[in-house]
């Protein structure tokens, strides 16, 4: 029996943009101005105002009200209005303030912090935070839109985000990864009008690095007052066959005028193919019944329609499947005038949950997940399009087909990502409930908000195609005890309330087989006790046992933890280790030992995760802890800056651990990946064990041409390993083979001195749009005379640039590497270093990118400006 089963299509409300990722306004009713830049914005370490988020809460709390079901709890905005603000008058002079473009995050320039004691620690990445900012531009509204309904939508702003035009106050909303829209409209008038946003960030507010400052898109929505409402589309399938779907579609249309008549509107949508590569709708391949409402003035009204979709294309995860998309156009008219359109983004699927996996499409797809957190590495928060791309292609190429947004909503444009690309979401809200984590985190704000940021979150994404789960909690401490079941459901039945075709989940540490907690959730989401926490044994048959009817997956796994071309001696003989000063970490350095065996005392290494999966077939999967390094929780040595725990470090250069899931997820790629390095001029003689990843079943490791032996696999075995070999110069070469066929080989070899420098761009990209949002990855390798990366190079690279393009930052995955990240030099480390790189806006020609070290030759890359790059 399934324990639920959903036929759903979905997508994302994407308004009169072709896509809600692209600044690109669209003619028509409807108008969606990116506000992106020209902003003026100042920072204090303490606040330089006399206002708070407690001051202003009863003015901040009715923004809230769409959100709140029952109207008797819905909040009353206080008759007067809060004190004048300096700042948010229109004639305040703040042209000595920073000009910046969002989405801006002010903490990433660094400096960072040092040391035990610093103001920002290591879990929220020694990075400068905390502070209250603002942030001012003006907007304008043209005589033409008098009568229109004006809307500021803000996709993201870290945190306790007040908002003022015109020296008024229009209102806000605490929670930082939460998007949200305020009504402008009574406050706006024709010509310019100043917009004004103070956040306010707590150190202590996060177990790992928030970001601060708009860090997210922010747009101006002018429309009809008879509009469709924010993020008011649903569309679902009851039923989907190869000939055909049958579609229904929920739309919320909002009449915004304060007085008048009763508007009577017709309600009309078509549907499109949607082509991702070039943002377009062409072919029209059906129509929603149209619907005809009366609406008065300050109401809403839900229109319910159907449609059927011959011969669908479905939506699906790669590789197995194509993430095929649609778009349905839904036009309001009154009388013969269309009065808004609004697009929505959606997939045709089916997802079944059930006791052995998930099935999309009627076919099981085994979750090869990854946890991910917002940052963009040396980007910080800011979200940027091309870097989030770049994170998940390259975690596709390990085959990755899953991610969870551990733990906050991520943003839009990262859903729309992942439709693209085909990639499963688990998408995840709360990090905590009403018991707190750290002294400032969301804990202060649960019971006044939990609802409206639930219910907002849920109807903002639940038309994404690659979100199949929803989580509203992770680790929380109500888990056992603290009435924690009631909370749990409680926010289970929201979620339903807003989604019933979905199941839900919350990441479990503690809560066990027969907690009352553990028995509200759908799926069981458990947090590395399913395969056992260091030494210990599996609990997946005890929670099977319990729950025989739930799917159950690992929502975090292994945590295993290692510093990219670190190899520390000697190594253990087991196949999972706890970290430790005197087993794989090296606390001098902060490092720890790449040999990938180690992992945290609560977590295990990747080949105790496999074993247990292999042993309980039944488990739908994983989401490993995590896809990439992230700046904060640099466990287990506080004093550096970012994790350990990434798959591919800060900088994104694959650590060994990406090839030996590579091996396991992605088993169809021919590889074969050998560690360690090979140059070792202080243990000739010694002792030094050669691992390879590969998918193969069987291979030949040779030193310098003699054998080393032939290992075979074993059952709950999934690398191979010589631990008796003994080091002398020259070259390693393992050749594999896999069902008795030559499979893949691979050589590493002692390098000579490094004497030049390489450059490569990511997926050799040579070009860049000039739209001041798209990057260049540009990387750099130490190298010897024959090409061969110095794999112990820390020389000091500098970056230069000619043209029209800037360094934006660098980077080299190091955890313990304080140099700011805008800086232009950077030690290798690993023999590598990056560049990220941008066009100015609006420019053309080329850009040079050089990058020089001392005494050895310079490497360059050009990048060509081009108007359309894919």
């Amino acid at each position: 029996m399934f324990a639920l089963l959903t036929f759903i299509a979905v997508g994302n409300a994407i308004a009169i943009a072709p896509v809600a990722r692209r600044d690109t306004p669209a003619s028509g009713p409807r108008e969606r101005l990116s506000l992106n830049s020209g902003w003026r914005f100042k920072r204090w370490t303490t606040s330089p105002d006399d206002v708070s988020y407690s001051k202003l809460k009863s003015w901040v709390l009715p923004s809230a009200n769409d959100f709140i079901k029952d109207t008797a709890k819905q909040f009353r905005r206080p008759s007067s209005e809060p004190a004048n603000v300096t700042f948010t008058q229109p004639d305040f002079d703040d042209k000595s303030w920073e000009q910046v473009d969002v989405p801006h995050d002010w903490a990433v320039k660094g400096p960072f912090y040092s040391g035990a004691n610093a103001v920002v620690g290591g879990g929220m990445g020694r990075l400068p935070i905390q502070g209250v900012a603002w942030y001012r531009r003006s907007v304008s509204i043209e005589a033409a839109d008098a009568g229109k309904s004006v809307f500021l939508d803000i996709d993201g702003a870290m945190s306790y985000a007040m908002v003022w035009l015109n020296g008024r106050f229009v209102g806000g909303w605490p929670y930082g990864y939460a998007s949200f829209r305020l009504d402008l409209t009574p406050y706006a008038r024709v010509g310019s009008n100043q917009l004004a946003i103070r956040l306010d960030n707590a150190v202590d507010s996060s177990r790992f690095y928030p970001g601060a400052g708009i860090y997210r898109n922010v747009w101006l929505t002018k429309v009809s007052p008879q509009h469709v409402a924010y993020d008011g589309t649903w569309i679902t399938t009851k039923s989907v066959s190869g000939q055909s779907a049958a579609l229904d579609m929920t739309t919320t249309v909002e009449n915004a005028a304060l007085a008048g008549n009763t508007s009577e509107i017709e309600v009309s949508t078509d549907i499109y193919v949607w082509d991702s590569a070039s943002g377009e709708s062409s072919t029209k391949v059906g129509q929603f019944s149209t619907a005809r409402i009366s609406l008065s003035p300050g109401s809403k009204q839900t229109v319910n329609s159907t449609a059927t979709v011959q011969n669908p294309r479905l939506w699906g995860p790669k590789p197995s499947q194509q993430p095929n998309l649609y778009v349905a156009v839904t036009r309001l008219r009154i009388g013969e005038q269309v009065v808004d359109e609004y697009r929505t983004r959606f997939g045709i699927r089916t997802v079944q949950y059930a006791a052995d996996g998930i099935k999309v499409n009627g076919q099981r797809v085994y979750i090869q997940g990854v946890n991910q957190h917002h940052d963009l590495g040396s980007l910080g928060a800011a979200f940027n399009v091309r870097a989030a791309e770049r994170q998940l292609e390259m975690l596709q190429d390990m085959g990755c087909n899953a991610v969870r947004t551990s733990h906050n909503p991520p943003s839009r444009e990262l859903l729309d990502i992942a439709d693209e690309l085909g990639i499963l979401m688990l998408d995840e809200i709360f990090d905590t409930w009403n018991s707190r984590k750290v002294r400032n985190d969301f804990h202060l704000i649960f019971p006044d908000w939990y609802e409206a940021d639930l219910r907002s979150f849920i109807r903002r994404d639940r038309n994404h195609p690659s979100v199949v789960v929803w989580s509203f909690g992770n680790e929380v401490a109500e888990q056992r005890g603290g009435n924690g079941d009631a909370t749990a459901r409680r926010l289970r039945d929201i979620v339903r309330e807003e989604d019933p075709t979905r199941q839900t989940t919350v990441g479990m540490n503690n809560a066990g087989p027969n907690d009352a907690f553990t028995g509200v959730v759908d799926i069981i989401g458990l947090n590395y006790q399913g395969e056992g926490r260091g030494s210990g044994a599996a609990t997946f048959p005890d929670f099977r046992a319990k729950f025989p009817s739930k799917m159950i997956f690992s929502t975090e796994s292994s945590s295993g933890i290692s510093t990219r071309g670190t190899y520390i001696f000697p190594v253990s003989g087991a196949s999972s280790v706890t970290v430790s000063d005197s087993q794989g970490g090296d606390p001098r350095n902060r490092y720890v030992s790449a040999y990938e065996l180690y992992a945290v005392s609560w977590g295990a290494s990747p080949d105790k995760v496999f074993a247990a999966q292999d042993r309980y077939p039944y488990v739908a999967g994983e989401y490993v802890w995590t896809g990439w390094d992230y700046i904060g929780e640099p466990t287990p040595y506080d004093l550096s800056r970012s994790s350990y725990f990434g798959i591919i470090d800060l900088a994104g250069f694959p650590k060994d651990r990406f090839y030996l899931y590579q091996a396991r997820w992605n088993p169809t790629v021919r590889m074969a990946h050998i560690l360690p390095h090979w140059n070792w001029p202080n243990r000739t003689g010694e002792t030094t064990p050669v691992h390879v990843f590969s998918a193969a079943d069987q291979a030949e490791l040779f030193l310098n041409g003699v054998s080393q032996g032939v290992q075979k696999k074993a059952q709950y075995t999934y690398r191979f390993r010589w631990d008796k070999v003994v080091y002398q110069p020259g070259e390693l070469r393992v050749v594999t083979y896999k069902g008795g066929s030559p499979w893949a080989n691979a050589t590493v070899r002692t390098t000579g001195e490094a004497s030049q420098l390489r450059a490569a761009t990511y997926r050799d990209r040579q070009s860049i749009k000039a739209d001041g949002s798209d990057l260049s990855f540009v990387s750099i390798s130490v190298c010897d005379q024959k090409g061969d990366v110095v794999p112990q190079s820390a020389t000091t690279v500098s970056f230069s640039v000619q043209g029209p393009g800037e360094i934006v930052t660098t980077d080299n995955g190091d955890p313990t590497d304080m140099v700011p990240f805008p800086s232009p030099e950077r030690k290798a480390f690993g023999g590598l270093a990056l560049a990220i790189v941008r066009a100015k806006k609006g420019s053309t020609g080329k850009i040079t990118v050089t990058a020089t070290a001392k005494g050895l030759q310079p490497a360059e890359v050009v990048l060509e400006i081009a108007n359309n790059v894919t």
